[in-house]
């Protein structure tokens, strides 16, 4: 079976993590600070707090822009629930914005007119959190243009975007966003098995992100209230939480972003094959914008004549392991219960209906995209 998305590790990368099994501090040690400047120097943000998981990053994001009972946040349907999970993790509200149906992100369009009747309303969101969808980024100048009318926390998940560009900057540079999340799980752009991080430009959210992902505890003199007992003293001044990632994590993670831009190099050949290969068959083909690089973390295709689970069968049944990105996230039964309802956003609910995600990953190798390929023309010819 070829799989739709898979790791690739090396011998470098475990010995990077043998290393510190070996001669390290395996949690709390030197490793974590230099993947955390690693990701700055790649990116170009100028913070970078590393976490266990995107979902624990996006839970202390959503922390540091101050969420809490009684606020709203919104995202799109179109992600994995965590985008939506962490706000409600914090006490607040949730809601959608609906995609583009051309590139899969927020639709810019839609969010303006929302905006525009949440204020006639008096119901704004303290946060936005969008979605860089299979690895392309969103319009951020143009996202930011309007939620800075209302001052608005605008925080990315790119948790799919690590090693993508919009308009000459990397993701994660933050020059339109407050904070962006990355995920280094193993499908991801990069892996540290588990893991995930915060960039931010600003020292205030840096410092914030900092104790909430580490019980809300500090050693540092200057944000004690009172004296300090001694070099062993320590004060918690939140209630935060353990989402450290570990030095062991951190070797597999700083070893991978080293190879990160030739991981980028191979999915973006790999798209281009699939763009040629698939540019005469019932599908709608992902769009390439002029302004963004992707990531290329997902290559979907959307069945325009047949009929997906029959498709996605018969695929499976030849050894082609294509996977469905995502449920709707207003169709699981636990927003079901909240008040959510089908048709309430038509475009992400058209998308998940027909959309089909085809192997791509850096080791996936010529003969193995050549049988995808062949595969998919003998079912849909």
């Amino acid at each position: 079976m070829i799989p739709y998305g898979k790791h690739l590790v090396d011998e470098d990368d475990i010995d990077a993590v043998v290393d510190v099994l070996r001669n390290q501090f395996l949690t709390q040690g030197k490793v974590v600070p230099q993947f955390e400047q690693a990701l700055c120097d790649y990116t170009g943000a100028k913070y970078c707090v590393a976490v266990n998981s995107a979902t624990s990053g996006l839970h202390v994001a959503c922390l540091a822009a101050g969420v809490s009972t009684g606020d709203l946040v919104w995202t799109v349907p179109n992600s994995f629930v965590a985008s939506a999970n962490c706000a409600l993790y914090c006490g607040a509200s949730i809601d959608f914005v609906d995609i583009n149906p051309t590139t899969r992100n927020i639709d810019v369009s839609a969010l303006e007119n929302k905006l525009q009747h949440a204020a006639s309303q008096n119901r704004l969101p303290k946060v936005l959190i969008v979605v860089h969808f299979s690895g392309l980024s969103c319009d951020m100048q143009s996202i930011r243009s309007l939620t800075q009318k209302y001052s608005i926390v605008l925080i990315e998940d790119a948790a799919h975007g690590l090693g993508g560009s919009y308009q000459q900057s990397k993701i994660g540079s933050c020059v339109y966003a407050d904070m962006t999340v990355l995920s280094f799980h193993p499908v991801k752009s990069i892996t540290s098995a588990e893991g995930g991080a915060v960039l931010t430009n600003q020292s205030g959210l840096h410092e914030k992100l900092k104790l909430f992902a580490k019980h809300g505890v500090t050693k540092d003199p200057e944000q004690y209230q009172g004296e300090s007992h001694g070099p062993w003293y320590y004060q918690q001044l939140e209630l935060g939480y353990n989402y450290r990632l570990s030095d062991m994590q951190a070797a597999l993670g700083l070893s991978q972003l080293k190879k990160l831009d030739s991981f980028m190099q191979r999915r973006a050949e790999i798209a281009k094959v699939y763009d040629e290969a698939l540019v005469n068959l019932p599908l709608k083909l992902p769009v390439v914008e002029s302004q963004s690089q992707s990531a290329w973390h997902l290559y979907m295709v959307e069945l325009t004549l047949h009929d997906r689970q029959n498709i996605y069968q018969q695929l499976h049944a030849k050894g082609v392991g294509v996977n469905v990105h995502y449920i709707p996230i207003h169709l699981q039964p636990y927003y079901q219960q909240l008040g959510f309802k089908q048709g309430d956003f038509p475009v992400s609910e058209h998308f998940y209906q027909h959309a089909l995600t085809l192997p791509l990953f850096p080791s996936l190798t010529d003969e193995e995209q050549t049988k995808v390929i062949d595969t998919l023309r003998e079912i849909l010819v």
